[in-house]
């Protein structure tokens, strides 16, 4: 899957704290925000990616 990237640079700029608190209240989603203040929303990691990272240790 892919990253979706929301800019809500019009409507909103999220503080710290709301950023925190929409990751706290969406605990199954993973989010980002970059520099240019947009928000991704990060697709689940796979079995895969697990399976990857056990063979590297």
């Amino acid at each position: 899957m892919t990253a979706i990237t929301i800019n809500l640079d019009h409507i909103i700029q999220l503080t710290n704290d709301q950023f925190y608190q929409l990751c706290q209240n969406n605990p199954d989603i993973k989010f980002e925000c970059n520099s240019q203040g947009e928000l991704i929303i990060v697709p689940p990691t796979e079995g895969e990616t697990g399976n990857l990272e056990l063979s590297n240790k």
